[in-house]
């Protein structure tokens, strides 16, 4: 057997260098961080060939003294920690000191600081691991990095780069999610020479916005509900994108813990599951979410690339998320939908439909806040409409009541200025399928069934949640093997299990016993739902799954009892529909995700028909 003996420096950092240098994008985060981390408020990256040629990052931070330049290129130094208590406290994003050296072992690497107070700059150099002495430079205050020839005495790592266009567009979609996370900081990035972004910095909420949109693209600030919550220590804010604004991939979805971009399965499940009654089927959200918590409640020192975070109340962070989110979607009522638009200033504000109404607390930002004034005289709009209980002889056949004739006509109640409500009043029927309506921006086009399919189905939901769910007891009880970690589960959550009508027992150190399932899922496999339910307390410390279970089969009921395509409705039957889809939560998409309402405003009809020109 070959002798032990230590490796040499340069190799350390060279094994380093392949756990958090994996291409050029990887080098311009690890900089772009230490600089973000210098407190500076402009950062320029310059890229050429792709990264592969040069990478350079100057920014206006604090700058490095001349006497610590050798110790900044040195494995694990650093100033952001000294102790273990700090380690747990760690708030900045950069901090196990391996970074610059791992990247001066497989790059030619210059280094030029300079302090604020500071009359003169000091530069370093090291070449494939090899440290030259500091000498004076020219620089202002800042600090600039630089990174040539990337890997060029690594040659099996070279190798594995992609084509120039490839690795700049990794690095492109990097610097926006830097941007993202960091509005106040202005950002500059250019391409063999030729800029490329320039983000300006974010002074306001505003500003903040309008960076969203010049990342994610003008629709999603148009199209997504802002999010400001704080709870158990936490605080959630940003953007969640509309149910109707969902993607084909999942290619726009930010989410920061204390200001670093992440990738956590609690977090995708929370957010999966918030998502779940809205969602078409292989569908993908939009969001750009902010989580701020105590640094002792995460641990990011978990991943040499930091791209993973481990929470220390992992059932918590996950239910606040679920619970936030999931209150969120559930205002998006139709016709009340908030929007961002731009004025002829070009600034943004947000406006609700129907009303036109600012929230005060956060100008030019849209809160989560229902908009309740035509919710709350949903009844009054209702008996106004001659339309008694249920707005349709449909629901009346659902829930096993006798059938009202609404084939009477009811005068349309006037309105006054401005108080037309958000889906207007119904003015006829199309083939018997959407319903046509007039409010103060233009035309509302409805699909009827859709429309009527979502507001029997959130009855439904609501009738359950109000009554005492039934169980239904197993002529044999089912004896399950499970995991140990699953078997605990079983026992820890038996009490929350049994509220669901789910009874479930321990029978051994890795088997459980069920003895009751809940009557809505009278049939159901209960061994495969036992595991999934299981197989998700263990994971995440909650399951939703019997209560997914459940919406689906009111799901399916709510289809079959709403009003069909084919029939014709009512003046009335119309407008009392309109009411019940403005008080109804989650209006806005029918069962299955997809929309149930659209408008058309006078400015998009009169380009129709070139009005005006």
């Amino acid at each position: 057997m070959p002798v032990i003996r230590p490796l040499p420096p340069e190799l350390i950092n060279q094994i380093a260098a392949g756990e958090v240098i994996e291409r050029p994008s990887s080098v311009v985060k690890e900089l772009v961080e230490n600089s973000l981390d210098a407190g500076a408020s402009r950062i320029e990256v310059d890229i050429e060939q792709g990264g592969a040629r040069l990478i350079r990052v100057r920014d206006d931070g604090g700058g490095i003294a001349p006497d610590e330049l050798p110790l900044a290129v040195a494995s694990h130094a650093t100033s952001k920690i000294g102790s273990f208590d700090d380690l747990e406290h760690v708030a900045s994003m950069g901090f196990r000191g391996e970074a610059l050296a791992s990247v001066s072992s497989v790059a030619r690497f210059a280094l030029t600081s300079r302090l604020r107070e500071a009359d003169a700059a000091f530069r370093i150099e090291v070449d494939g691991g090899r440290l030259q002495a500091a000498r004076p430079a020219q620089h202002p205050a800042g600090t600039s990095v630089e990174v040539r020839d990337l890997f060029y005495n690594v040659p099996a790592r070279k190798k594995f780069m992609r084509a120039e266009r490839t690795e700049f567009a990794h690095i492109d979609d990097l610097l926006k999610s830097l941007a993202l996370a960091r509005g106040g900081v202005e950002f500059r990035l250019s391409h063999n020479g030729k800029p490329v972004r320039i983000w300006k910095a974010a002074r306001d909420a505003q500003a903040q916005l309008a960076r969203v949109a010049e990342v994610l693209g003008d629709d999603f600030p148009a199209q997504s509900l802002r999010v400001d919550h704080a709870a158990a220590g936490m605080h959630l804010s940003g953007w969640v994108g509309l149910p109707t604004a969902s993607r084909s991939q999942a290619d726009q979805q930010y989410f920061y813990v204390n200001g670093r971009l992440v990738r956590d399965r609690v977090v995708a499940h929370a957010v999966r599951q918030a998502y779940a009654d809205v969602l078409f089927h292989g569908r993908h959200p939009a969001f750009v979410l902010y989580l701020e918590l105590d640094p002792v409640g995460v641990d990011v020192n978990v991943h040499p690339a930091k791209h993973e975070v481990r929470f220390r109340e992992q059932r918590l962070v996950h239910d606040f998320l679920y619970r936030t989110l999931h209150e969120a979607l559930a205002q998006t009522r139709a016709g009340q939908v908030e929007s961002h638009a731009q004025d002829d200033d070009g600034r943004l504000h947000m406006s609700t439909a129907g009303t036109g109404a600012m929230h005060a607390h956060a100008p030019g930002l849209p809160s989560i806040a229902r908009t309740a004034a035509w919710s709350a005289r949903a009844e009054q709009n209702r008996l106004a409409l001659g339309v008694r209980d249920e707005p349709l002889a449909d629901y009346a056949a659902l829930l096993g009541e006798s059938p009202r004739s609404a084939s009477a006509a009811v005068a349309m109640p006037v309105a006054e200025e401005g108080e037309a409500p958000p889906l207007g009043y119904a003015i006829a029927q199309l083939k018997s399928i959407y319903v046509l309506a007039e409010n103060a921006q233009g035309l509302v086009l409805v699909d009827m069934h859709a429309a009527h399919e979502r507001i029997t189905y959130e009855k439904l939901k609501a009738g359950r949640t109000s009554s005492n769910l039934r169980s239904q007891l197993l002529l044999v009880p089912l004896n399950l093997a499970v995991s140990a970690k699953e078997a605990a589960a079983a026992e820890e959550h038996g009490d929350a299990l049994a509220e669901w009508g789910l009874e479930l027992s321990r029978s051994g150190p890795s088997g459980v016993v069920a003895r009751r399932i809940p009557a809505l899922l009278e049939g159901a496999d209960v061994t495969q739902l036992t595991r999934d339910v299981l197989a998700e307390l263990a994971q995440h410390g909650s399951s939703r799954r019997l209560q997914e279970l459940e919406n689906e089969l009111l799901s399916t009921m709510a289809c079959h009892g709403s009003v069909r395509a084919g029939r014709r409705l009512s003046l009335p039957e119309m407008n009392a529909l309109l009411r019940e889809m403005e008080a109804t939560e989650r209006s806005g998409q029918c069962n299955h995700g997809r929309p149930t309402w659209t408008q058309l405003s006078l400015s998009e009809l009169d380009r129709l028909f070139m009005r005006g020109r």
